[in-house]
């Protein structure tokens, strides 16, 4: 694991935190509908949560946090699902994905 693919890991899940709390308490709550849909504001809410973890682990130099990238992975990618299934929530599911897929790969490199 190099310090690159941590950083880049650190930046991607602090920007999931703050596009997933930023949409969900803005725009979900404006929008109403779909967007309060109680399973869906709850992930959009436990991914942010997740991404902060998962930031935090990698920040304190835990040894365990390529379990929580592991986690942040799976949350991050059932937020983005759940984004592409409800309109004008494209850039909630982009930044989701990436999330995931710096998370995996993080995770993957200290398996």
């Amino acid at each position: 694991m190099n310090e690159q693919s941590m950083q880049q890991c650190i930046d991607e899940c602090l920007n999931c935190h703050r596009v997933c709390l930023g949409e969900a308490m803005t725009h979900c709550l404006e929008a109403g509908g779909q967007h309060t849909e109680p399973t869906h504001f709850r992930l959009m809410i436990n991914c942010a949560e997740m991404c902060q973890t998962s930031a935090n682990f990698m920040l304190s130099g835990s040894p365990l946090h390529a379990k929580t990238c592991g986690v942040c992975a799976e949350v991050c990618t059932a937020c983005a699902e759940s984004c592409e299934s409800i309109p004008e929530m494209e850039k909630c599911a982009e930044t989701c994905r990436r999330c995931a897929e710096a998370c995996r790969k993080m995770a993957q490199m200290v398996a």
